[in-house]
This record gives C-alpha cells, sequence and structure tokens, in this order.
C-alpha cells in the first residue's frame, strides 16, 4: 500500500510571502507617519513641551526667574542676555513665556483629560442605560450644549476667583479652578459623539454576534464597542486641547484668568499691551506662542483623523 505524500509546505514555495493581517491602530500608526504635516507638529510639539518642563524645573533653560525684577533694563528689545526681551517691571520675557508656555499645555491636557471621563461616562451612560436614561442625559447635555460657554467659563471662574481649594496650595489651586471651569462646557461634544458611536455600534453585525454567544454586557462594551469608539473620540479630544489654551487665554487676557504673578500667556498679552508702542516684542511673543500651540494641535488633530477614519477625508 502507497503512503500518502505530506501536504506541501509554506517553506516549499519560497516565492510567497505571508502577509499578516494589521488592525486598526497599526494602520492608522502607518497613515499617520505617512503624514508629513502631521509628524512635523508632533515633533515641534514635543521640543515645547521639552523647553517648557526643561524651563520650569530646571536651570539649563531658564535664565532668571519669571518673577525677578530689574529695573536697569526695562522695556528692552531681544537680546543675548534676554532673548525674548524685557517688560515693564525688567523681568526677563523668555523665562516668562516659558512659565506661561507650561501652564497652556497643563490646562489643555487637564481639559481634556477630565471632558474625556465625562464624555464617556455621560455619553456611554446614555446609550446603554435604556431610553429614560438617554433622554435625562440628553436633555442635560441640551442644556450644556445651549449655554454659551465663554460666559459660563466667565462666571463659574468670577464665582471661585481667588478661592482655594482645601488641601491644596494657592497655585494648584487656581490652576485647578481654571482647568475645572473650562471641561465644565467643553464635555458636551465628547459625550454627543460617544452616545452616537455606541447607539451605532450596538446593531454591527460584530457586538450581535458577541451577545449571540454569550458574552457578558461588560466585554461587549469594553472589548467590542470602546475599541471602535476611542478612533473619533481621540480626534475630538485633540482638536479639543487648542480651545481650551485659547480659553484659558482669553480668561487670562480679561483679567479672570490665574492671579499675578503667574505669567499666562494671556496674562502676558494683556500686561504687555499698555506698552506695545514702546516694546512691541512683549506682545509679540507670547501671542506667537499661542498661535504655534494651537496650530500643532490642529494640524495633529487633522493628521489623526485621516489616520483613524482614511474613508472620511
Amino acid at each position: 500500500m502507497e503512503r500518502a505524500e505530506a501536504a506541501p509546505t509554506l517553506e516549499a514555495f519560497p516565492e510567497f510571502e505571508v502577509r499578516r493581517e494589521r488592525g486598526l491602530w497599526s494602520d492608522a500608526f502607518r497613515r499617520l507617519i505617512r503624514n508629513r504635516l502631521a509628524m512635523a507638529a508632533l515633533i515641534l510639539l514635543t521640543a515645547i513641551a521639552i523647553l517648557a518642563v526643561l524651563g520650569n524645573y530646571t536651570d539649563v533653560v531658564q535664565r532668571y526667574r519669571p518673577s525677578a525684577q530689574d529695573f536697569d533694563v526695562v522695556n528692552e528689545g531681544p537680546s543675548a542676555a534676554h532673548f525674548f526681551g524685557t517688560d515693564s517691571l525688567g523681568r526677563d520675557n523668555w523665562s516668562r513665556v516659558l512659565e506661561g508656555l507650561l501652564i497652556s499645555l497643563q490646562v489643555g491636557l487637564g481639559v481634556q483629560a477630565i471632558v474625556l471621563v465625562i464624555g464617556l461616562t455621560v455619553g456611554g451612560a446614555a446609550a446603554l442605560g435604556g431610553r429614560l436614561l438617554d433622554n435625562i442625559m440628553m436633555r442635560i447635555t441640551d442644556l450644556a450644549y445651549a449655554f454659551p460657554d465663554l460666559l459660563a467659563i466667565i462666571l463659574l471662574r468670577s464665582v471661585f476667583f481667588g478661592r482655594d481649594l482645601p488641601g491644596v496650595g494657592h497655585d494648584a489651586s487656581q490652576r485647578l479652578l481654571v482647568i475645572f471651569a473650562i471641561a465644565f462646557v467643553a464635555w458636551v461634544t465628547v459625550a454627543r459623539l460617544v452616545r452616537g458611536q455606541m447607539l451605532s455600534l450596538k446593531e454591527r453585525d460584530f457586538v450581535l454576534a458577541a451577545r449571540a454567544m454569550g458574552a457578558s454586557p461588560f466585554r461587549i462594551v469594553f472589548q467590542h464597542m470602546l475599541p471602535n469608539t476611542l478612533g473619533p473620540v481621540i480626534v475630538a479630544v485633540v482638536f479639543g486641547i487648542p480651545l481650551a489654551i485659547f480659553a484659558e487665554a482669553v480668561l487670562a487676557f480679561i483679567g479672570i484668568g490665574l492671579p499675578p504673578p503667574t505669567a499666562s500667556l494671556g496674562t502676558l498679552v494683556n500686561e504687555g499691551y499698555a506698552f506695545i508702542e514702546v516694546n512691541y516684542w512683549i506682545v509679540v511673543f507670547p501671542a506667537a506662542t499661542i498661535a504655534v500651540l494651537m496650530l500643532c494641535f490642529t494640524f495633529l488633530g487633522d493628521g489623526l483623523r485621516d489616520a483613524l477614519d482614511p474613508m472620511g477625508r
């Protein structure tokens, strides 16, 4: 009796290359790194963040204390001693811009961290909690959406202006209060987005198949629905960072932001505006820093949107 021949293996056909299927996130990463504008924005943001940290927590970059005054060099332009010049009290603008840069990054990232938690909680509860809970959550969301954002932030900031949180230092309390005030009105977009995505995913075939196979609701939500919701949510969060930075700058510019001597970028623009005819550099550098931050996060958000949803371009 003849023996059956062994089945051919892949080693017998070296000309054929086996390609592994890539997942959503690996494909998105490949598309993102091919976007030159988004990668340039990411590299610049990384450099800015490192510069802000080094300038505020080490003496490697910062040459003067932000609050140190020298009346012999009042309202001077850029020089080798003072890269960004000095203000009306002889304070070094380079050091003050570095401090404002760190504050802007803290506010932008802190606001979006709170927005992400609230948006996922409210949107997920509305989509998965039944019709009654959905109506309650969405009516609360509509009320928050209908109230003017900037006016609500100004009202909240005015109520808690100058107050400290229990057990927290003065500077940290003021930063947290600004972050909470902005996040209080910024979560609506993410909540609506999460609700819409999850309502759509509830009727998709892979979710129905997982439910038919006996998967628990917890597993369906966190293993199947949430990962497919995060793509557009991440894009919305990245786009929300420059909006939070601009909102903090507006609060500081109108005088209800972080109190002196904290050097917020908006405060620097406000203080320098009165001396713009004497030394316009005092306004140009903090305003340009705000513009660069907002452009970088916008370009990065565009790149993430194209990477995570290439069919939506």
